[in-house]
């Protein structure tokens, strides 16, 4: 990775130090002095070259600075902006050594990092290239955010330094996967993981952030999912601190040598409430917060006990690892081994309830070819067959549960799964079959997951896996009849139709004031939670996040508002919200967390609302990109013309029916469009709009702004444009 200026004057200073011994007090002011000097050198710099006007920033993030953002409260846009800020930050370095200063001379340190890493982002520039991730942008931060809050991410790590070697290094980047953890990665370890050849990268939720002061993109990273999901406002100092130790469950492991800005980096997390455990001798130690602690057979393990992490571990006896961490992985066709579906082959997936009769617990069976009898770059059909019974079972669930194969699968590294039922596709690795790992395995992992995740009502498990065509043909004809009997049970299924609405307050351990109300025509926002699945929810943890609410007292059937939702969503935000309505975006709308799957936003020009997802990260007419419009609308704010969905509410009858539906729909990416497909197409049709309703709303092969979707809107004959005023 090519050097910084910063890189050069850094190592230079290392060099000179002295080697007498320090205490780790005197040692972070000793640091901090040096970081915030060569922050103001490099700033200084940077103002004479490009003037203090030059817009500075972080590349696509609604955060600013987020550092700076987030503790002061100043969002910087200028580089003449930072001198101000970095002399409050070394004014407040004192010469006193106590426990105190330590942690405010590493939070200077911290602001100086994050100047000088921003000074690396100047007019566009791209200092990081692959593997190194440099700054992690806002849809990074999002696309992992209902794991972060449902805690199967169980917390986080940051490894920097070398470790004694690379396979040691190897060894504890593969026992925090195999716990789950998100882990940011900085300086030399990084090689020694490439030299052992681990998985590293977005996919893997394995950061490489590259060297130096790039590790204080983990720290901005924690920051900005305390305004993302917390609900906490720029400038909260104390209680971004306090969020930060009790809701991001964060550990620093070091290895080799520490020097003094080290030092002063490692006091900005333990500023934040992240202990520091070192694998050298340290002079001295602060309990709980500053440790050595030289084993690493046992480090992680003792970092989870110092940062007061319990987990549950299921022992699954397959060949590969299994975490939440390899969830991203692509297996492309070079690294394949075998697949299955896709359109490629006929598969398909099924979990049906069973009497306890019907079930032997336990019972693995593979009908068909077995992995070493199929070539490399083969294909097969595949039949996933899952029998449950449990006491507490119902037919409900098996759509619930049958979802989760999703999950499961691709928990495992090497693993691939896409889509569900029988428009599945699966891929099994070149290194997981080097491993080992055989189609019964895919049995194993399925048996302890469900028994671990669903105890309350999965009694007993029984698995057969298809490989023989005739079978996979018979049974895929099966599948089907049982598929379309639980979409006729969910088509059926009205907001009129039920007594009951459900809460989801899952993303509440990260936006404590937002409560999802789920109801059978209005998906969760994150789109993981129907009202089915919520229902099951309940049935299966009766004390978790999802509980039902009574509809009682209608105020609005129009808006869909109830006195009891209100109630409801009243005592569950903290008593931030007052009121909350169903069916409208532009009247006390439903508050969103963070974790949705698209925004929709008011275009007053057009009369109209435009949609973005995560995965377009372009301009809107709205003027913001999904992370701008993400920072105003997340952390549990209700924020009339804007709003956190699903993306299956658009296909709603009751989608935001009190403002005029559909037809209100302007602008969306071409992407939203394919992925909704006929059935948008049909829902148009339903609201008299019109099979070709679709191509009259803009994308962004027509325009970003409001300039240039306004000639295409009225050339079409948008509805729209002659309907009532939104406001």
């Amino acid at each position: 990775m090519s050097k910084t200026a910063f890189d050069e004057i850094y190592e230079g200073a290392i060099k000179d130090e002295s080697c007498a011994p320090k205490g780790l007090f005197q040692r972070a002011y000793d640091g901090a002095i040096i970081a915030t000097s060569y922050a103001e050198i490099l700033l200084n710099k940077a103002i004479r070259e490009n003037g203090p006007d030059c817009p500075v920033g972080d590349p696509d993030t609604a955060y600013y600075l987020p550092v700076i953002s987030s503790l002061m409260g100043i969002k910087v846009t200028k580089l003449g902006e930072l001198p101000a800020i970095l002399n409050k930050m070394r004014g407040q370095i004192r010469e006193e050594l106590s426990f105190e200063n330590a942690r405010l001379c590493g939070e200077s340190t911290a602001y100086a990092a994050e100047i000088i890493e921003a000074l690396n982002y100047l007019n566009g520039a791209k200092p990081q290239v692959e593997p190194w991730t440099g700054y992690l942008t806002d849809p990074i931060l999002r696309r992992f955010g209902i794991q972060l809050v449902d805690w199967t991410i169980p917390g986080q790590a940051v490894i920097m330094g070398k470790a004694k070697d690379s396979k040691s290094a190897a060894k504890i980047l593969s026992d925090l996967q195999a716990k789950g953890f998100m882990i940011f990665i900085c300086n030399e370890i990084i090689e020694q993981l490439l030299e052992e050849n681990m998985k590293l990268g977005v996919d893997y939720i394995a950061f490489p952030l590259g060297n130096f002061t790039q590790v204080i993109h983990a720290v901005n990273y924690a920051l900005r999912a305390g305004m993302a999901f917390g609900g906490i406002a720029p400038g909260l100092r104390e209680e971004h601190r306090d969020y930060q130790r009790r809701r991001v469950r964060c550990f620093v492991l070091h290895f080799g040598d520490i020097d003094d800005v080290q030092v002063a980096a490692h006091f900005a997390a333990i500023f934040l409430g992240f202990p520091v455990l070192c694998d050298t001798e340290l002079e001295e130690e602060i309990p709980d917060w500053y440790i050595s602690h030289p084993d690493y057979d046992t480090l992680v393990s003792y970092a989870l006990e110092v940062r007061g992490i319990k987990l549950k571990i299921v022992d699954i006896p397959v060949p590969i690892t299994i975490g939440p961490a390899f969830e991203g992985e692509t297996i492309r066709k070079n690294d394949m081994y075998v697949e299955f579906g896709g359109g490629r082959t006929q598969a398909f997936e099924l979990v049906q309830m069973v009497g306890e009769d019907e079930i032997e617990d336990g019972k693995i069976e593979v009908i068909g070819p077995e992995i070493d009898e199929v070539e490399e770059g083969g294909r097969l059909p595949l039949g996933i067959m899952v029998k449950i019974y449990g006491r507490k079972m119902q037919k409900d669930f098996e759509g619930v549960l049958e979802r989760r194969i999703h999950y499961f699968i691709n928990y495992g590294e090497g693993l691939w799964h896409v889509a569900q039922r029988d428009l599945c596709w699966l891929r099994i690795s070149k290194d997981a079959v080097a491993k080992g790992f055989k189609f019964r395995h895919y049995g194993e992992l399925l048996l302890a997951k469900f028994k671990d995740e669903f105890p309350a009502i999965v009694d007993r498990v029984q698995v057969t896996i298809l490989t023989d065509p005739d079978k996979v043909a018979e049974n895929a004809k099966l599948a089907r009849e049982i598929y379309n009997l639980r979409d006729d049970r969910l088509k059926a299924l009205t907001d009129e139709a039920v007594e009951d609405l459900y809460s989801c307050t899952l993303c509440q351990s990260f936006a404590p004031n937002h409560v999802c109300v789920v109801a059978p025509e209005r998906v969760g926002l994150c789109g993981a939670v129907s009202w089915l699945d919520a229902r099951a929810s309940f049935e299966i943890d009766p004390v978790g996040p999802n509980q039902p609410i009574k509809k009682e007292g209608v105020i609005d059937e129009q808006k869909g508002a109830w006195q009891s939702v209100n109630e409801f969503v009243h005592q569950h935000t903290n008593r931030n919200v007052d009121e909350v309505c169903l069916y409208t975006f532009m009247d006390r709308p439903m508050t969103s967390c963070g974790c949705f799957e698209a925004i929709m936003a008011i275009v007053p020009e057009a009369n109209g609302v435009m949609l973005t997802t995560r995965e377009h990260g372009g301009e809107t007419p709205s003027g913001m990109t999904f992370s701008s419009l993400a920072g105003s609308v997340g952390g549990g704010v209700q924020a009339p013309g804007f709003m956190g969905i699903g993306r299956s509410y658009l296909l709603s009858k009751k989608f935001i029916q009190a403002d005029g539906g559909l037809g209100r729909i302007v602008w969306m990416p071409k992407e939203l469009k394919e992925f909704l497909g006929e059935d948008f197409r049909k829902r148009a049709e339903e609201d008299g709009l019109g099979a070709d309703f679709v191509e009259k709303i803009a994308d962004e092969t027509v325009g970003t702004t409001v300039e240039e979707i306004l000639p295409f809107l009225e050339e079409k004959g948008h509805p729209a444009l002659t309907m009532d005023m939104l406001f």
